[in-house]
């Protein structure tokens, strides 16, 4: 029904499943609620935005502003305190005490880690392996891999993700470079799970024993890491399920179980699941291996490929799951199209891959960014990963290393959450052919022995620069937060600039898009957007430690190729 004043088009609302679903926010995050209020005649009234706790209290009650004159749209800011159910409403009240109130539409403030981490995946079995004089190479272990826990730590990881690390299978086990024969001792595709060792619950023999997995957990604890594991719903044809759960595969005509495929790829050494045969089954299978890890003390799941898996499935998981640990987050790895992608967030996915990887340019940074930030934060949060196991971007290939220099700091400082592949930071960046965006001798399907000692004594390593973005954005709340990013414009396709505010602590970032030219422009800051009331304002470059003075028009100038190699300024705004 229309009530005396009209309230329309009010954000962030999500219909979803045939109900409104929770927008997404983390405690004392502040979320911008916006409606278009009008009325009939010319009398004034105010806006208010209205904020009620899970038991239907209203805690908050703070007016909305008219953005533009002639719009009827107004905005407000509410800021849920704590974790759990909360809701919104808009109310209009004028002088002669007429007033309406809006619906109320949920918002749920979940784990600060669903929003904001800095997340680093490492193959445990590459760390600590060793290569003999002929050539074999023995596979690192949990054991062996605690010793790069401090290697993570230093650069100011957070979160470490690891691909899945149970047992392999043999049949069909694919060899180097996704051969289809694997030869004599190669490890196999961690992602083609079980074997007579067992599945989803049990430990690769090869990386350990359970003792040692929970011996690796508690030692990236004590030094505030937290292990995320790999959730892939697929299956070695060695797999146990294969043999006790027939009804969970996909039959041929012949009664064999149907193999993976991806056209043109194929995936001969995975058994993908069919959730039509036995849902219920399905379900409360993949609530139990959570759950089991759960109680090894993980708290987060990449999960992959779930676009491959019913939405509702993820859905009725997630929420299982959330009831019983509000603290456990997902990640959604899921390349896909916009509509999947955005329907996982919408299902209860924490947050999601990107495709931050393939955007380049200022336009398509500028577009992508606004996006995430604006248009979809409601149901969507965005983690910006720099490159992957799979992805190896074609701006990468060249090896510059100012280009993974830049492009850590737009992920970085960008989106709340960022994430990096190891071999990032020593700059790893050859193809497996000219147009494809696969590494060469891939860690999918071998063991990896890097030498980080020489990279770190030669100085061929990102790593001091990966750990100072890192320190840079623990200290900065404004960066971490994702609905504050702000475009300024600039006068160079080649430079970028870009704000974020969060009470007092603010943030400008001018980035240089060429790795191998000197870029100059003026960058036009938006006062407005900056919250400044002056045209001049004192800075400091969180990159050189260097103090400047900026104006509404500010001269920037960036030399990839100097000696200090200056791709960036991340400036701190001194607020009087």
């Amino acid at each position: 029904m229309i009530t005396r004043f009209p309230v329309v088009d009010i954000s962030p609302t999500t219909y979803f499943g045939g109900e409104f679903i929770a927008a997404k926010a983390i405690p004392h995050e502040a979320i911008t609620i916006a409606a278009t209020v009008f009325r009939e005649g010319h009398e004034s009234f105010e806006v208010l935005a209205l904020l009620f706790d899970s038991a239907g209290k209203r805690v908050t009650r703070n007016p909305m502003r008219l953005i533009w004159p002639g719009t009827d749209r107004y905005e407000g800011v509410l800021t849920p305190t704590e974790l759990g159910a909360w809701s919104f409403a808009i109310e209009v009240c004028d002088d002669k005490g007429i007033t309406s109130i809006s619906e109320k539409y949920p918002i749920c403030a979940e784990d600060p880690r669903s929003l904001i981490g800095s997340w680093y995946e490492f193959f445990p079995r590459s760390e600590g392996a060793i290569k003999k004089s002929d050539g074999t190479i023995v596979s690192g272990t949990f054991k062996s891999a605690q010793a790069s826990l401090q290697r993570v730590a230093d650069m100011g990881f957070d979160i470490l993700y690891l691909p899945p690390i149970h047992p392999i299978g043999l049949s069909f086990r694919k060899g180097k470079n996704n051969s289809t024969t694997a030869l004599p001792g190669e490890p196999g595709v961690p992602w083609g799970i079980g074997s007579s060792a067992g599945g989803h619950d049990a430990i690769n023999p090869d990386l350990g024993t359970i003792e040692d997995f929970k011996d690796f957990v508690a030692a990236a604890k004590r030094l505030k890491i937290e292990i995320a594991l790999d959730l892939a719903l697929q299956c070695s044809p060695d797999h146990p399920w294969a043999k006790s759960h027939e009804e969970w595969f996909t039959k041929r005509a012949d009664g064999t179980i149907a193999y993976a495929e991806n056209p043109p790829k194929k995936y001969q050494d995975i058994y993908p699941l069919n959730f039509d045969n036995d849902y219920e089954g399905l379900l409360a299978e993949v609530v139990r291996i959570i759950t089991f890890w759960i109680g090894h003390g993980i708290r987060a799941f990449r999960v992959d490929n779930p676009h491959t898996k019913p939405l509702h499935f993820w859905q009725e998981c997630i929420a299982i799951i959330n009831a019983s640990y509000p603290d456990v987050i997902f990640l959604a790895e899921a390349f896909t199209r916009p509509a999947m992608m955005h329907g996982l967030g919408k299902a209860g996915f924490q947050q999601s891959y990107t495709y931050f990887t393939w955007r380049v340019t200022k336009h398509e940074l500028i577009e992508y960014g606004t996006e995430v930030a604006k248009t979809t934060s409601g149901f969507f949060r965005p983690n910006f990963w720099v490159n992957t196991p799979d992805i190896l971007p074609f701006h990468l290939q060249s090896g510059n290393p100012q280009i993974f220099a830049l492009r850590a700091v737009l992920a970085s400082t960008m989106s709340p959450s960022w994430g990096m592949y190891a071999g990032y930071e020593l700059y790893e960046h050859t193809p497996l052919k000219a147009d494809g965006e696969e590494y060469l001798d891939s860690e999918k399907y071998e063991i990896k022995v890097r030498d980080w000692e020489s990279a770190k004594k030669s100085g061929k390593t990102l790593m001091p620069f990966i750990a100072q973005l890192n320190q840079i954005r623990k200290a900065h709340p404004a960066l971490q937060r994702l609905r504050n990013l702000e475009f300024h414009q600039t006068d160079s396709e080649h430079v970028i600039a870009y704000s974020k505010r969060e009470g007092d602590d603010l943030i400008l970032v001018v980035v240089n898009l060429d790795p191998s030219h000197m870029q100059q422009a003026t960058v036009h800051w938006n006062l407005y957007y900056l919250g400044l009331g002056s045209d001049s304002f004192e800075v400091t470059d969180l990159l050189t430690n260097k103090r400047h003075t900026w104006h509404k028009e500010s001269f920037v100038s960036l030399d990839p190729t100097g000696a200090n190699g200056s791709v960036a300024h991340i400036a701190h705004v001194s607020i009087k």
